[in-house]
This record gives structure tokens, sequence and C-alpha cells, in this order.
């Protein structure tokens, strides 16, 4: 395992409250739990090797009350690709035939902060046309690496994007599921997701 990176020095590790989190599948059947009870439950789970993370899985939202919830699968997220540890790709997304394609997070995600402001990107209409569109957001190219990293007092398999300063980090729920928590320089509140292996 390479050796861990120490991140986010300024987030609180696990809670020492002696109230029990919620488990995953009562945060599911729920449909939304608040960030700190999504916090809680991150902070319940157990670590993960770089190497469990390997192949292809499927995305899901984890739903927070983050301005991001059902932002991805409005646009048509599929989930993610980890080739090896050196090449990941980070966002892959549904065509409308079926087929998959790898989106350059440069030409995507750096328009984050406009979702507050247009709230109009958030909505179906906005998800047909990036698919419409995808094309021209594609590439062939890995964009992200795995590492070990230490966020909330635990070291863990980390998704590293390679030009972003966002670091997903996984823990995990059981051999073919992870929670993520996608940690993006700027932002306080973290955006969960789930992760599913294919």
């Amino acid at each position: 395992m390479p050796n861990p990176i120490e991140t986010k020095k300024d987030v609180p590790a696990a809670s020492t409250s002696a109230t029990k989190p919620l488990s995953f599948a009562e945060a599911v059947a729920r449909g939304r739990v608040s960030q700190e009870e999504a916090l809680a439950l991150f902070d319940s789970l157990p670590a993960v090797e770089v190497d469990f993370m390997l192949g292809a899985w499927k995305g899901a939202g984890f739903p927070t009350g983050h301005p991001l919830d059902g932002v991805l699968e409005r646009y048509h997220w599929h989930g993610k690709r980890f080739d090896s540890a050196e090449h990941v790709h980070p966002l892959v997304f549904a065509r409308r035939d079926g087929s998959l394609t790898h989106v350059n997070p440069l030409m995507t995600l750096p328009s984050l902060g406009m979702l507050e402001r247009l709230p109009a990107l958030k909505s179906d209409a906005a998800g047909s046309a990036f698919r419409a569109l995808i094309g021209l957001v594609s590439t062939k190219q890995s964009a992200a690496r795995l590492r070990a990293t230490t966020y909330r007092g635990v070291t863990s398999a980390t998704m590293q994007y390679d030009n972003l300063p966002i670091n997903d980090v996984f823990r995990k729920v059981d051999e073919r599921t992870v929670l993520g928590v996608m940690d993006l320089k700027g932002v306080r509140a973290p955006f969960f997701f789930v992760l599913r292996r294919e």
C-alpha cells in the first residue's frame, strides 16, 4: 500500500458521541439523511485498500441536502473505472444509445460553483442537453489516480483528480459497495455518493 497522505487537517475526526450511527441500509431506506448522520455513518465504516477499488463501479446518489444531490443522475452519470492505481476514469457517463464514455473533468467540474447561481443547470433539460453534447467533453485519457490518504482520522483508498483540487475518499460497506465522500477544496460540506462493483 502506498504511503498515506494526510489531508483535511481542519476536518474533525470521528465523533466520540455515544449515539449509534445509522447503518448503511437504514440510511438508504430513509432516502435522505443529514450531513451529520452521513458523516457519522462514514466514520463508522472500515477503510479500504487501494487494490480493492480496481475495476468498474456503478455510481448512485446518497442524498444529504448537498447542492450536488441529484445532479449527476440528471446528467446520466454511470460511475467510475479504476484500471490501475495510476489510471482512473473518474467520470463515466451513459450516452443515449446506452454505451459508456469517459468525461474530461476539466471540461465539467470547474462549473460546479455555478449550480447555486443557476438552478436551471440542475434540471432534466440541462441533463438532456449535456447528453446530446457529451462527445465534446469525452476523453480516452485517464484523469485521476488512487492513493491512500488520511481523512477524518482514518487512512483509506482515495481517488485524486490529476488537475483539480478534489479527492474522493472511500469506506467499505461490503465486498461490493463503498460509500464515497467528495472532498473539494474551498467547500466545507462534503458530497456523498455510493459505488457498487459491476
